[in-house]
């Protein structure tokens, strides 16, 4: 692997064409993809022409007059960035002539440029500084006291990096990175000639643009002129390592640019194939928490939540937690006790902790908090195609003509991808929206939905029905892709369903709020527009009826054979890093590993072998039994590793409840986490900086994961798991977290192929990866489905039992912000607080006036599970009858109001409908009130260790 501190740029994109043009640059023959530039041909022949406003992730630009280039019979001097190669072509990027004018022009950007080099942060890794070396310049004749821009004053809005105007060489790489890649265009040129410059906005500071502060510009700047400030504080970085983002489910690739064992900054990976170099805010700059004072970094016990934490050594911990779980299956039984698997943690450290359960529990009382988001996901896609996972790459998108977005908010939820999404949709791909809120994508810079079907809460299923009931009435259907791919009978029974006129857009328009004639207009799009992809997210799953729209999901692309190939498929948008993973590794009580029932004896004969124990047939409790099972005095220890169920789990008060009832919860995380303050042993979980392992992210694509720096409390998770398991009597024998993927590989027949060492040498793997697929599978059921024969389901609409009364007369639907994270434990201890520092309820301008609730008003929320208190926002984003608000903060209680409904399949929690009413309040809800209490008092319980922490860090 090349030294990651060391990425080649090329200065143009690659490529892409069946014809090669072979040329001849400085004597030596080079043959490239017809459309590549002189200046990559030569890159690749191994001569680097000198530039500054090219780079290999942006469009040529020609502007910085550096990279001029001679060729043979051709006059003047051609910008090499901009000239493609041309069959016979001879060039040469050399000559006195070629030297005089490079210097010349490297004479003209110092003679308005500090040289402060000694002193400025880019030192080492400033371009500029490398191309006067390169062109030779040793002196500027024009001297430095006319005109110039040495005094222009800095911009230092933006927490995390610095914009330098001073330094600006005007090359345009920041507006362009601003532009091509993050598709945000807040940047531009102010001014003309002389005055020109970089601005953010209408010359606003940054963070009072539109900027998203995705980091873009940053990498794309040659200069100092945008510099991060960890840089500027901490210096220039001496290694790196390739490891992988642990927020959201894209998986992006990133750098860790490293001063020992402190990271300096993270940079996105050029060759990081779910990202290809681009990152957000998030992935980018808030890497902070890692070792922030409210780390855990000690392990603790105590007999009652009541108690104050007991410091205690690792090995007392683990012998109290043992001997706790011993004496609670003694008394209560096998099944008394639990465990959660993380989203959060390793594909390695999830497997480890089913496995804890499985083996040394005795039971399958192991769930997943992927449970509460996506279980839908696996149920629907299971059951008509096959495999319970998205079908396609990332990099699929850039050949879809119509792309159906519902439920889901990429460009806040998923950054990176709504980046390539929007890209593809500045290229002329048609949109279609389907949200009850008004998404960015709806509108933004360059680009509008051609359908925006802003449906009410809840109707998911009527919506997708009355979708395919215009495709099959008038005869839009893919006829042949059907007769040959599909089962016939379920396909004719489907038919006959979904042509019933209860299933018509007219009909169903009822329930749905949306106009006829836009549904159909949606439906012959999607059918007849191209290569159509269906991009959802927890707004299709997090509903009663969630398994049945994923089947309805479904049902579109077989009716359409937008299935198999590039640019069309179905896929889920995961929302945390490893939630496909830790469905993979077996984190369900109903399945192990690979997705296979526990029922099923040749399977679990396999695992037997491996793990020399005799395992439990029937499936073992899902997270809400458990919680009842808690309240009944059946259930009454849990293992919870990196999950905080108090927070994401709907209707805290009887979760809270149930966790109040139980007498030993152990949990393993790095903070005080919301279900940590209801715990008996408290032990310090690693962050993603300080393990090995892999993240399998929302594309099947497993990546690997490297420990840029020691566990700050002692061992990274998958080590403490193994620990625990050594005092419950089953020994667990890996030293280090490759063993336990090759135990993963042999047991998982989509993972059968994959090794460290084959991530190692090709970066990445789709699973399935195995003999038939050695190299992974990008794109799923290209010639038949992984099940043989698709299968067409009937997906009746039934309303959800949530439904709105004179008492209750809103719905309230949630969802995420782009500057925080799921329950906000790892951003809400960054800088990303600027952008977003607390919940809001966001409703429509209609509703406010109604009761008199102006913009920035508190405002209460009650629902019959709860009541909690939030500031407003007005906002025409909302359709008039329903409420939103995000769910980041503990505080705001947004789970105290939601309900316990959930799928009829999965028992997926209904977040996305609660009925609600909402009134002007002037003081917090009863729980709110509760809750400080309580937290203040958990917080003090810490005692001194909040002093050991603070100094450790």
């Amino acid at each position: 692997m090349m030294d990651p501190m060391f990425e080649k740029d090329y200065g143009t994109p690659r490529r892409e064409s069946t014809k090669e043009v072979t040329l001849e640059i400085d004597g030596e023959q080079v043959t490239v993809p017809a459309g590549t530039s002189i200046m990559r041909a030569a890159s690749e022949g191994g001569v680097n022409v000198p530039k500054l406003c090219a780079t290999d992730s942006l469009e040529p630009f020609g502007s910085c007059r550096l990279c001029l280039v001679e060729i043979e019979g051709r006059r003047g001097f051609p910008a090499s960035c901009t000239t493609p190669v041309e069959p016979g072509m001879k060039v040469r990027t050399q000559s006195p002539k070629l030297q005089e004018l490079r210097k010349g022009v490297m004479e003209l950007y110092i003679s308005d440029h500090p040289l402060d080099c000694l002193t400025c942060a880019a030192n080492g890794d400033c371009e500029l500084q490398d191309m006067a070396g390169v062109t030779g310049l040793r002196e500027v004749r024009y001297g430095f006291d006319g005109a110039n821009h040495f005094d222009s004053e800095k911009d230092e809005s933006n927490p995390y990096f610095t914009y330098d105007a001073s330094k600006c060489i005007v090359c345009n790489r920041c507006v362009r990175a601003c532009e091509e890649t993050q598709g945000t265009f807040a940047l531009t040129i102010s001014g003309r000639g002389f005055e020109a410059r970089v601005s953010a906005g209408q010359d606003q500071a940054f963070m009072d643009s539109e900027c998203v502060s995705c980091g873009a510009c940053v990498a794309a700047c040659p200069t100092a002129t945008l510099q991060e400030k960890s840089v500027i504080h901490l210096g220039q970085a001496e290694h790196a390592k390739i490891t992988t983002c642990a927020y959201c489910g894209v998986g992006c690739s990133f750098k860790a640019e490293m001063k020992g064992n402190e990271v300096v900054r993270m940079v996105p990976h050029k060759d990081g194939q779910a990202n290809e170099g681009h990152a957000c805010v998030k992935g980018r700059f808030a890497w902070g928490y890692a070792t922030h004072k409210d780390r855990i970094l000690t392990p603790k016990i105590r007999k009652k939540i009541t108690d104050p934490w007991q410091e205690v050594s690792w090995d007392e911990a683990l012998d109290y937690a043992a001997s706790e779980f011993k004496r609670i299956q003694a008394k209560y039984g096998r099944d008394s006790i639990g465990g959660l698997v993380s989203s959060r943690c390793t594909n390695e450290e999830d497997y480890l902790v089913q496995k804890l359960v499985r083996a040394a529990f005795g039971n399958n009382n192991v769930d997943t908090c992927a449970r509460v988001c996506h279980s839908p996901t696996g149920y629907g896609l299971k059951a008509t195609l096959g495999e319970s996972a998205g079908t396609q790459t990332f990099k699929s998108v850039e050949h879809s003509d119509v792309i159906l977005v519902m439920g889901a908010n990429p460009t806040d939820g998923h950054p990176v991808f709504g980046s390539r999404m929007k890209k593809r949709l500045r290229q002329g791909a048609k949109l279609i929206v389907i949200d009850p809120r008004r998404i960015d994508l709806v509108n933004s810079p360059h680009i509008k939905a051609d359908y925006h079907l802003q449906l009410r809460p809840g109707t998911n299923v009527a919506m997708v029905n009355a979708l395919a009931h215009v495709i099959v009435t008038e005869g839009l259907m893919a006829d042949a892709f059907i007769a040959e791919r599909c089962e016939d009978r379920a396909f004719q029974q489907w038919r006959d369903f979904i042509s019933r006129a209860e299933n018509s857009p007219e009909a169903t328009e009822a329930h749905t709020g949306v106009p006829a004639h836009l549904v159909r207009g949606a439906a012959r799009l999607y059918a007849t527009g191209g290569n159509a992809a269906i991009y959802y997210g927890l707004g299709v799953t997090e509903h009663a009826q969630g398994s049945t729209t994923v089947i309805g999901i479904a049902n579109l692309s077989m009716l359409t054979g937008n299935i198999g190939r590039e640019g069309v498929g179905v896929n889920p948008l995961r929302g945390q890093n490893n939630v496909q993973g830790s469905c993979d590794m077996g984190a369900f009580p109903h399945e192990l590993p690979g997705y296979r029932h526990v029922s099923d004896a040749s399977a679990r004969a396999l695992f037997e072998a491996e793990w020399g124990v005799e395992l439990q047939a029937e499936p073992g409790l899902r997270i809400p039994n458990m919680f009842d099972a808690a309240l009944a005095g059946t259930f009454m220890g849990l293992y919870c590793q990196g999950e905080d169920i108090v927070q994401s789990d709907p209707n805290t008060q009887h979760v809270t409840h149930a966790l109040e009832q139980m007498e030993c919860i152990v949990v393993q995380d790095i903070f005080l986490n919301e279900t940590a303050k209801y715990a008996h042993v408290l032990l310090p979980g690693s962050s993603f900086l300080e393990k090995d392992g892999t993240f399998t992210n929302a594309e099947r694509r497993i990546s690997r994961v490297r420990q840029v720096m020691p566990p700050r409390a002692g061992y990274a998770d998958w080590e403490v798991t193994i620990q625990l398991a050594k005092r419950l009597g089953y020994e667990m024998n890996y030293s280090h977290p490759s063993e336990i993927m090759d135990e993963i590989a042999r047991l998982t027949p989509t993972f059968s192929g994959v090794s460290y060492e084959k991530l190692d040498r090709v970066g990445s793997v789709q699973w399935p990866c195995n003999d038939d697929a050695p190299d992974g599978t990008p794109v799923m059921h290209i010639d038949e489905f992984v099940r043989g024969k698709g299968k067409f389901l009937i997906t009746q609409y039934v309303p959800t039992d949530e439904k709105v009364t004179p008492r209750f007369p809103l719905i309230l639907t949630t969802g995420r912000i782009l500057s925080q994270y799921n329950v906000g434990a790892q951003t809400r201890r960054t800088d990303n607080n600027h952008w977003h520092s607390e919940d809001r309820l966001e409703l429509h301008p209609h509703d406010a006036e109604e009761r008199g609730i102006k913009d920035g008003d508190w405002v209460g929320i009650q629902s019959r599970a709860g009541e909690t208190v939030l500031r407003a926002i007005v906002s025409d984003r909302m359709q008039p009858g329903v409420v939103y608000t995000t769910f980041h903060f503990p505080e705001s209680g947004a789970n105290v109001i939601t309900t316990d409904n959930s799928d009829w399949a999965t028992n997926c929690p209904e977040y996305k409908v609660t009925a609600v009413q909402v009134t002007p309040v002037a003081q917090p809800s009863e729980w709110q009130r509760q809750y400080s209490d309580f937290n203040r008092q958990q917080e003090a319980f810490l005692g001194h260790d909040r002093t050991t922490a603070a100094s450790a860090s």
